[in-house]
């Protein structure tokens, strides 16, 4: 019994680390907008589709492919600012709205288009070079693919706070403190927003590459992910990336604890009811300031 839940226990946490990644590129764009990204999740599948469609034209591991799909969903997550959100944040009223529409609006048209693109079925990649192997650690078992995808997410994480110290990571820190304040000392806001959700989808492209690894690939998987994203965020606390990283671990370990305690189907309960007794003690989340 000792066995099985270390087992569990190692197995949440390695999926708690993805959950992390996948809600900081949320929780950057909302403590740098106060934006909400509902298509957050289509932008998880879609780099997914994008590792499954070069892994097959090209024959070349997953891995390797990881810096290619970051810039790709980099370039992405800058068009999808220029050419919606900047617009929907330009309205002369009801900007909280319009932002909503226009990111749930975009959502469907992903997976519409993905479905139309791909067909609906469950896709994966089995040929990978950490495809089906596991280490063993005593009595605990591991797959290499979730270890790789845990340690790149750490990285990635590592990444985000050496950004912070750079000029441009300063310059982010000071438009999510006071966005009108910063153009009077020189500061594009307009470009730094872009640039936030650049960085917002290219975690994302980190994530959904490591994920493809060992999840299956499909139009509807980001709904899933999605979901848990938006918990993570506001169990640790929106805009802290700190509360992302602790709050996706937290959510990794009572997932797996509670499949372990009750049926597969239900491991999902336990995550949830920890949001709930947190958010009904405190509010603003783990970490978060509002």
């Amino acid at each position: 019994m000792t066995a099985l839940v270390l087992q569990a226990v190692v197995s949440g946490l390695l999926m708690g680390l993805i959950y992390a990644l996948v809600a900081a590129g949320l929780s950057l764009i909302f403590g740098l907008m106060d934006v909400v990204n509902f298509a957050h999740g289509e932008m998880l599948m879609l780099s997914m589709f994008a590792v499954l469609a070069l892994h097959g034209a090209l024959h070349v591991d997953a891995l390797l492919l990881l810096p290619v799909v970051a810039l790709i969903m980099f370039g992405g997550g800058v068009a999808v600012y220029r050419l919606l959100i900047a617009r929907a944040l330009s309205v002369a009223s009801n900007r909280g709205m319009v932002q909503i529409f226009v990111t749930f609006g975009l959502a469907i048209f992903l997976r519409g288009a993905a479905q139309f693109a791909f067909g609906g079925e469950f896709r994966s990649i089995n040929d990978g070079w950490l495809s089906n192997r596991t280490v063993a650690l005593g009595p605990v078992f591991l797959p290499l693919p979730q270890v790789a995808a845990g340690l790149v997410c750490l990285l990635a994480f590592a990444g985000l706070l050496a950004l912070s110290r750079t000029e441009f990571g300063r310059a982010l820190e000071a438009t999510r403190e006071d966005r009108d304040a910063v153009a009077l000392i020189g500061i594009d806001r307009d470009r730094i927003f872009a640039f936030g959700w650049g960085i917002g989808a290219a975690t994302v492209g980190v994530a959904g590459t490591m994920l493809s690894t060992f999840y299956y690939v499909s139009p509807s998987v980001g709904l899933n992910f999605a979901v848990i994203a938006y918990v993570t965020v506001a169990l640790g606390g929106f805009g802290s990336m700190l509360g992302a990283l602790a709050a996706g671990l937290l959510i990794g370990l009572v997932e797996s604890l509670t499949a372990l305690a009750l049926e597969p189907s239900l491991k999902q309960v336990g995550m949830f009811a920890v949001y709930l007794l947190v958010l009904v003690s405190r509010p603003r989340g783990l970490f978060g300031k509002i």
